[in-house]
C-alpha cells in the first residue's frame, strides 16, 4: 500500500507499507519487541517504534496520531518523569516535509536505519529548543507582569502587551494596534502614548515611513 498526500492528480508517494496480508504477522513482530526489555536505550527505542509502526501502517487512517503518541510514550519513559514540557509530535508536524521525505529515503535504501535515527535525534533537539524558547518567553513575561503589578493598564493595553509577549507577528504599529484591541485609531494612540510615558514600550529606532513600536527593556 502507497502513502500519499496531495490534491486529486497531484499526490505524492511518500512511503510504502507493507500489504495487507502481512500485516498481522508484522505487528505480532513489532508488539513483542515493543514490550519486551530489551537493553536499548529508550530514546533510540522511541525512534526504532516510530519507524517500524509508521511502515506498517496498520490502519486506515489514525496512524501518524497512534505512532506520535507511541514515540511520546517512549521519550517519557526516557525522562523518567510525568512532567513533560516539549512534544516530539508537533516538531514532527512542523517538519513534515522532511518527515516524509527520510522516510522514503530510507525504505528505499539498501542500508540500515541509520539516517532515520540520525533525523528523529535532531527532530527531537529542535523540540527541545522551541520548547526552551517558548519557556524563556513565559518566564520573560511573567517577570514583566510582576514587576509592574502596581501599574494601571486598560484592558486594551493588557491584551496587546500579552501578545507581544507571546511572540508578535510583523511590526507593531498604532493602526495593528487598533485592529487587535478593537478601536479606534485615536484611541490605540493613545494607549501606545501613555506606555510609552510609562517606558513600557519605545518607538523602534529603525526609521522608515512608518512608526513601529516595542518593548522597552526591563
Amino acid at each position: 500500500m502507497q502513502i500519499v498526500s496531495g490534491a486529486m492528480g497531484k499526490e505524492k508517494v511518500h512511503y510504502e507499507a507493507v500489504t495487507a496480508l502481512k500485516v498481522k504477522n508484522e505487528m505480532d513482530k513489532f508488539l513483542n519487541w515493543f514490550n519486551n526489555n530489551y537493553k536499548i536505550d529508550p530514546v533510540f527505542k522511541a525512534a526504532i517504534a516510530h519507524f517500524w509502526f509508521i511502515i506498517i501502517h496498520p490502519f486506515d487512517d489514525g496512524n501518524g496520531r497512534i505512532v506520535r503518541a507511541i514515540s511520546d510514550v517512549m521519550l517519557a519513559r526516557a525522562d523518567g518523569t510525568k512532567e513533560r514540557y516539549y512534544s516530539m509530535s508537533s516538531q514532527i508536524l512542523v517538519e513534515r516535509k522532511q518527515y516524509y521525505a527520510i522516510l522514503q529515503k530510507v525504505q528505499h535504501s539498501s542500508g540500515g536505519i541509520t539516517d532515520w535515527l540520525d533525523w528523529f535525534l535532531n527532530c527531537l533537539k529542535n523540540s527541545l529548543l522551541a520548547t526552551e524558547t517558548t519557556l524563556q518567553k513565559i518566564l520573560r513575561k511573567t517577570e514583566f507582569w510582576k514587576i509592574h503589578e502596581n501599574t494601571e493598564f486598560n484592558a486594551r493595553q493588557r491584551l496587546v502587551l500579552n501578545k507581544l509577549f507571546e511572540g508578535f507577528d510583523g511590526k507593531l504599529k498604532s493602526s495593528k494596534w487598533a485592529k487587535i484591541a478593537k478601536c479606534s485609531p485615536d484611541t490605540a494612540l493613545r494607549d501606545i502614548k501613555d506606555l510609552i510615558e510609562k517606558g513600557i514600550i519605545r518607538q523602534e529606532q529603525q526609521g522608515g515611513r512608518s512608526t513601529n513600536y516595542e518593548l522597552a527593556d526591563f
